[in-house]
């Protein structure tokens, strides 16, 4: 038997544009996503001459086929004709669920890095990516991780030069979205603002930090916020101590603050710590 470890990153979404709805059923989307700090660590025994198991330190996560990270073995196995004669997948959950993170993406990312490497990396990390695809739409990118454009499904990926050095605040309140009930609202309504996406790579690629805090947008923001004031008032505490810019990542809950310095942060999480205990301090990675 073989233990494999690999991290599993958060994203966040600096840009988020829905373009509309596919014959399919989906949404073709643009999105530049960076990935950030937070991670959950995953484990996996690789040989274990058992049944597949999967268990996680958080409570009300799927622990069967439905999880993303067992459902992206299978995935790989399948695709590459291994048989890993057992596999036992262990997640220490740090990124919080229903929050627009992409933490059961970042799982499942992890575990096809891993298996890869394990196998002697018979996909390059593109076509690793690409095989995400068939697990869930940000399972590419949380695959690549990185700064990168990212269309149609979430499979189609641009790398973008990185972000700026800066520090993050991510705050979570306590509730969550269905996102596919925030898509049918989204349908029923039109969109009065979208992201210019082509000014945010331009900010990127000058590498100006207040020009990319300067464009980030997400179409969702205004949808959720117009029903959960609160993240107004988390918005408001974080450009009253130094944020950048603001605004909710995914399709919420979450809302993220580019802050100039770690100690600017910490002032924030200060003042929201009491209120909203989800709230942690991140980089870009």
């Amino acid at each position: 038997m073989t233990t494999l470890y690999e991290g599993a990153f958060a994203k966040v979404n600096l840009t988020l544009d829905v373009l509309g709805k596919r014959p399919d059923g989906y949404h073709d989307l643009q999105s530049v996503m960076q990935t950030i700090s937070i991670r959950d660590d995953v484990e996996i025994d690789v040989g274990t001459g058992k049944p597949w198991t999967l268990s996680c330190s958080a409570e009300g996560i799927p622990t069967d086929e439905r999880n993303l990270a067992w459902k992206a073995a299978r995935v790989f196995c399948d695709s590459t004709g291994k048989d890993p004669e057992g596999i036992s997948i262990r997640i220490t959950k740090r990124i919080p669920s229903g929050a627009g993170l992409g933490g059961g993406s970042a799982d499942a990312a992890a575990v096809l890095r891993a298996l890869n490497r394990h196998y002697g990396e018979p996909l390059s990390i593109l076509a690793l990516a690409e095989l995400g695809s068939q697990v869930g739409s940000d399972v590419p990118f949380c695959t690549l991780t990185g700064t990168a454009m990212v269309e149609g499904r979430g499979e189609r990926l641009r790398p973008l030069p990185p972000m700026p050095d800066c520090t993050f605040v991510v705050c979570k309140p306590d509730f969550s979205v269905s996102t596919p009930e925030l898509y049918r609202k989204l349908d029923t309504v039109a969109i009065p603002v979208h992201p210019d996406n082509r000014a945010m790579e331009n900010a990127l690629i000058a590498g100006d930090l207040q020009a990319v805090a300067d464009q980030l947008y997400n179409v969702f923001d205004p949808v959720v916020t117009a029903d959960h004031l609160e993240l107004n008032y988390i918005k408001s505490i974080c450009n009253s101590y130094g944020s950048l810019g603001q605004q909710m990542t995914g399709s919420g809950s979450a809302v993220f603050a580019i802050m100039p310095s770690f100690e600017y942060a910490a002032v924030v999480c200060n003042m929201l710590k009491d209120n909203f205990p989800g709230i942690f301090i991140a980089k870009p990675i």
